[in-house]
């Protein structure tokens, strides 16, 4: 049996890394958009990657503790989901609305329906989406 050569992988200091206050920062913020989307808790706790009703109760009133690294990944993609709705929509009510309302993209479902699956990679999908909607690739 041959096993195929494996490639180093090079490490990328140059990246941005998300401090603990940008990611308090992205948590707040995150409750606000989750407001303005009219999420319920439940849909929250998905999106945040099944986040405890406890902790969820406590970030509603500002009480934020340690963010672990897959949680700030899951707020900057919803952050950026946010912001290329922001692009594609000048009215913000709309945009906000349009994360319901089904989709022939999405085969009938909503954003929201494709996010709820609950997986990281959902999310980077639907952000790709929008990305290459408003022609940002």
């Amino acid at each position: 049996m041959q096993f195929a050569t494996v490639q180093p992988i090079i490490a990328r200091p140059d990246l941005p890394v998300i401090t603990d206050e940008e990611a308090a920062a992205l948590a707040r913020t995150t409750v606000n958009l989750f407001r303005a989307w009219g999420l319920t808790d439940g849909e929250a706790r998905v999106l945040l990657g099944d986040m405890a009703q406890r902790t969820w109760a406590r970030w509603k009133v500002g009480d934020i503790g340690r963010i672990d690294r897959d949680l700030r990944a899951r707020m900057a993609i919803l952050m950026g989901i946010h912001k290329a709705l922001r692009y594609l929509f000048t009215e913000p009510a709309r945009g906000y609305a349009w994360i319901r309302k089904p989709s022939a993209a999405f085969g009938g479902r909503s954003a929201l329906d494709i996010m709820l699956r609950g997986e990281i990679t959902d999310l980077i999908d639907l952000r790709a989406y929008l990305d290459a909607e408003r022609g940002a690739w």
